[in-house]
């Protein structure tokens, strides 16, 4: 059946689209804004590779401990940055969630499944590698609320006369993508989280 690849598939290619365009953004603007697109971009990266069908590419067991790695440095970094921005914990969490499910992967790796392949959207799912049920759960409502939320800010409530002013300087510099871009990202965690 292709449904699972193809979700793998479809999941893989909107994380790094996304994580794309966050590098587009990292190239302009303040330095906190930069700093905190080029979190979005290595989360997208990072989400892209996890999210790649099993059939395609099987990851070497000891590549899940660098994911934990990666991530569990971007956490420490996201929680040092946290003191600036209160946006900074939003990525600690996801950050952290990422070095969960590489952990969770990690100990699946052994499984008849491979570790790869147990976290194949809607294949034999994470589930096959056993996550934790209660911080799966916490998790899950996190990024419940933060989707719902995000995608409520995103609905205009009342349009503003803009007075038809210059427009922006490229892909990087369109204010209403990042959004967009954190919205989809929440939705792919949320998706990767819940076969676990």
């Amino acid at each position: 059946m292709h449904g699972p690849a193809m979700s793998g598939w479809l999941l893989m290619a909107l994380c790094a689209v996304t994580g794309s365009y966050c590098l587009l953004r990292a190239r302009t603007g303040s330095e906190e804004e930069r700093r905190t697109a080029r979190a979005e971009a290595l989360m997208g990266f990072g989400m892209a590779a996890m999210a790649v069908p099993a059939a395609a590419v099987a990851p070497p067991t000891w590549g899940w401990g660098v994911y934990a790695v990666l991530f569990g440095v971007a956490a420490l970094r996201a929680l040092w940055f946290s003191r600036r921005s209160g946006h900074h914990l939003h990525h600690l969490v996801g950050s952290s969630a990422m070095v969960y499910m590489a952990v969770v992967m990690a100990r699946a790796g052994g499984g008849a499944h491979g570790g790869h392949a147990a976290h194949t959207m809607g294949g034999h799912g994470m589930a096959a590698a056993g996550g934790i049920p209660l911080l799966t759960g916490l998790l899950l409502a996190y990024y419940a609320v933060y989707v719902l939320r995000s995608g409520a800010r995103l609905v205009p409530v009342a349009v503003a006369a803009t007075g038809g002013g210059p427009s922006p300087s490229g892909w990087g510099a369109l204010p209403e993508l990042a959004p967009a871009c954190r919205l989809t990202m929440g939705i792919a965690m949320f998706a990767m989280l819940l076969t676990l």
